[in-house]
């Protein structure tokens, strides 16, 4: 079974449900979501054994934030070369984190982006049907790519 990665950084709460609906999506899909809060993955080992991987963050000050910089230095530690890369994000009037967070595994990591891209979304729309549709499919079309 193909097994997911949905690791984020949250501050109100609103990319914190993000990081749900989209897990929702991938098991829609068939395919199996683990969700964590990146504050609690301490141990290299806990990066290892998924098909692929999606980071979130919100926007803070047009930039991912602290402890999303921290987490993706922890995070090259372990080899995620060829896996499948995803981002996402909330914001409220600039969406650049999932950007920058896609590039880094892209680019540093040497990860394969997926063919979505990063995805954000406003915080006002999180919790409308629209807004957590778009989650959801995100969610499906990168488990799809799995398949």
């Amino acid at each position: 079974m193909v097994k997911i990665l949905v690791a984020y950084a949250s501050i109100t709460g609103n990319t914190k449900k993000m990081a749900q609906y989209i897990a929702e999506g991938v098991r829609f899909n068939g395919a199996e979501a683990i969700v964590k809060d990146i504050t609690t993955i301490k141990e290299d080992g806990e990066l290892d054994g998924f098909n692929g991987y999606i980071f979130g963050s919100p926007t803070y000050h047009r930039d991912m934030v602290g402890s999303m910089k921290k987490f993706l230095l922890f995070a090259k530690r372990v080899n995620l070369e060829g896996k499948l890369a995803g981002a996402f994000g909330s914001y409220t009037h600039s969406g650049d984190a999932p950007v920058l967070i896609l590039e880094t595994m892209e680019y540093v990591y040497k990860m394969e982006t997926f063919e979505l891209g990063s995805f954000n979304l406003k915080e006002a729309l999180i919790d409308t049907p629209d807004g957590m549709h778009a989650c959801q499919d995100y969610g499906k079309n990168f488990a799809k790519d799995l398949q």
